[in-house]
């Protein structure tokens, strides 16, 4: 049977951008691990830093010889996108705009403006810095003027971290969010790299940079602890924290005159990251997923690169186990071109920072990880077209990008694909039939709890590929909106466990919450299989009535993937529903056997162009029925087709004891 449901379209959003809270649980300082606090404590700190004037990280516009010595296509891609923002009409910020979200939950059309701007000044202050004519300067003054009369540096969704909550912001307090931080580092880039040239324009710019920076970052990050991102009230910290505090620690190494203020700054990032380390277990797994990664394991890297340089060197942790694993992290769930395992909130597709990800792997001597970036760096377009299109981050990501960019085309450049892989902290699999191939199947489960940060209720999920190619999916998250991050948060359908790869007993779900949770969780592989075997009965309520649901996720390299559910019920069952989510075109060969054609559902064809899988799963205690879902949101839109499939097996008064099988395994030509 085929059912075809429409999900309504929410509030599109800015692809890509991480811009949620955590649901916090309480989180303690891990035993036995280093702790940057105890290593460089503020005395040794003001010992260690660099004064202001003796910190020189990158070519200034006065320096013409290296911008000049850039290679000649990366110079042109640079100028070209300055070149796109001459004349540049400002977007307009008014009230009525900011209130869209508090008003009716919209967050795109404030942010589409807002992050516009900063895009346009990044252009141009590259530009300006590339060519050296002073032809910018004007629109980058407009620019820097502008975000400077700005009343809120962030973004209308998180405003309400402010006592006086959503609405507008109250200029009285200034609240210290991603997005306040980002345009304070990319402010101080801006008066670092461009200099008198600024003071040719107006000897009021700088100043003015200055003076914003602190009444906004500099003295509410120095004179507070209450920002839940800093961890120090209690907590579980997520990329909030890294992202905040590299952006805090270019804005205080670059603009704070006072010296004692600056090593104070400094010291206090460095007990806050200590809280993010904490967050993490050993195996530096990041249960956010890997598009967060970017902006958490990745920004604790722009931290630790900035005490680096700004110490000479001396301020060094790139030989301490979890720095190595959390960089790790990346390339271990990566499964074939863009696609990556994406529990969570995480998009299945994901762009890597491909210089950051190299430049992580040199520091931690992991040769692996600087292929990957390596290789990102290739796929992106390498030195021809790597820069087309303009610098899309922050300033400071932006500067290390292109003055490595002739060493990154130089390296060697290719994908790990790691065969095996268990991260037993956050309690996630991965399994290929071979290393270093895409060829045949992929597949990658979980346990957990459904506390995680950015949760989905989804504890026992898997997803599996079939030669690079997405088989059975976890479809991610929509764009997000004012319910993605408040109560409603499980009324959203990509947070239920009904559209993971996961059972439904009579209507019931799996709920939120610490203690929703896997239990005797196993993990085994040989050269000849991999599994993952868990009892996920706890991750729902009293009301599923379920004694136990012994799960069992299994690769046999080069033959199948095989799904056993035992379960066993405290009382009979009207009806048991296993999803499995697909973006294939779903044939029903016969009872007890269905076909997947990689090819979009509303265009099959003859015969697939790539190669497909068949499921095959217990006729005599299951039925399979299809179920159409038009994906109209822009962010899915951006992975999967307009169409994807959830599969529905069911069965019918069980009884309260039973084993089922499910088999994915190639179709073989």
């Amino acid at each position: 049977m085929n059912e075809r449901r429409t999900l309504a379209r929410p509030a599109s959003l800015v692809s890509l951008l991480l811009l949620a809270t955590v649901f916090p649980t309480v989180t303690v300082g891990r035993e036995g691990r280093f702790k940057l606090a105890d290593l460089y404590p503020q005395k040794k700190v003001a010992q260690l830093i660099l004064p202001r004037e003796q910190w020189h990280p990158w070519p200034t516009w006065s320096e013409r010889q290296a911008w000049e010595q850039l290679p000649q296509e990366v110079r042109e891609d640079l100028l070209a996108n300055g070149e796109e923002y001459l004349g540049y009409d400002w977007p307009t910020l008014p009230a009525t705009l900011f209130l869209e979200f508090a008003r009716n939950g919209n967050r795109s059309r404030y942010e589409r403006e807002h992050f516009g701007r900063r895009r346009a000044l990044t252009d141009l202050v590259i530009a300006e810095c590339v060519e050296g004519k002073g032809r910018f300067l004007d629109d980058i003054v407009n620019g820097i003027w502008a975000i400077c009369e700005e009343s809120f540096w962030g973004v209308p969704a998180h405003v309400g971290a402010q006592k006086a909550g959503s609405g507008l912001p109250d200029d009285d307090e200034p609240i210290v969010a991603l997005f306040v931080a980002e345009t304070s580092e990319s402010l101080a880039w801006t008066s670092y790299l461009l200099g008198e040239q600024l003071d040719k324009v107006s000897p009021l710019v700088r100043p003015r940079i200055a003076l914003e920076i602190d009444r906004r970052v500099l003295t509410p990050c120095l004179e507070r602890d209450d920002f839940g991102w800093m961890g120090f009230r209690g907590g579980r910290v997520n990329n909030w924290n890294p992202w905040c505090n590299s952006n805090w620690l270019a804005s205080a190494l670059l603009i704070e005159a006072d010296e004692d203020r600056r090593v104070a700054a400094v010291a206090k990032i460095a007990r806050s990251l200590d809280h993010f380390f904490d967050a993490y277990e050993d195996d530096g797994g990041c249960d956010e997923g890997p598009g967060y990664w970017g902006r958490a394991g990745a920004s604790l890297f722009d931290c630790l690169d900035l005490f680096h340089s700004a110490s000479n060197g001396a301020i060094d942790v790139y030989d301490q186990s979890l720095v190595k694993e959390i960089g790790r992290y990346i390339y271990r769930v990566h499964i074939a071109g863009r696609y990556f395992v994406n529990f969570a909130d995480a998009s299945a597709r994901v762009g890597i920072p491909h210089s950051l990800v190299y430049r992580y792997g040199r520091r931690i001597g992991d040769d692996r990880l600087a292929a990957f970036g390596a290789h990102a760096f290739v796929e992106s377009g390498g030195l021809a077209s790597a820069f087309e299109g303009g610098g899309s981050y922050s300033m400071g990501r932006y500067l290390p990008e292109i003055f490595g960019v002739t060493e990154v085309a130089a390296a060697e450049a290719r994908l790990p694909l790691v065969r095996d892989v268990w991260l037993d902290g956050i309690q996630v699999m991965t399994a290929r039939d071979r290393a270093g191939s895409t060829a045949g199947l992929y597949i990658a489960a979980k346990g957990g709890h459904n506390a995680e940060s950015h949760n989905h209720n989804d504890v026992g999920n898997f997803i599996v590929y079939l030669n690079g190619r997405p088989m059975i999916i976890d479809i991610g998250v929509e764009t997000y909106s004012r319910k993605t991050f408040s109560s409603r948060r499980y009324e959203i359908w990509t947070m239920q466990s009904a559209y993971h790869s996961l059972p439904t007993i009579d209507g019931v779900m799996q709920v939120p919450g610490r203690q929703f949770a896997a239990r005797d969780v196993e993990y085994a592989m040989d050269d000849q299989y991999a599994q993952l075997k868990l009892d996920i009965a706890g991750a729902y309520p009293r009301e599923a009535n379920l004694e136990s649901w012994q799960r069992t996720i299994r690769l046999d390299r080069g033959e199948a993937v095989t799904l056993t559910d035992g379960y066993v019920l405290t009382k009979p069952a009207g009806e048991m529903t296993l999803s499995l989510m697909t973006p294939c075109f779903v044939e029903v060969e016969r009872p007890g056997s269905l076909r997947l054609w990689d090819s979009p559902i509303s265009s099959p064809g003859p015969a697939p162009r790539l190669p497909a899988a068949r499921i095959r799963y217990d006729e005599g205690k299951l039925l399979a029925t299809t179920e159409v879902i038009e994906v109209e949101d822009g962010r899915l839109r951006s992975v999967w087709p307009e169409k994807i499939t959830r599969i529905l097996l069911k069965t019918h008064k069980p009884p309260v004891k039973d084993t089922w099988t499910v088999k994915i395994e190639s179709v073989r030509p």
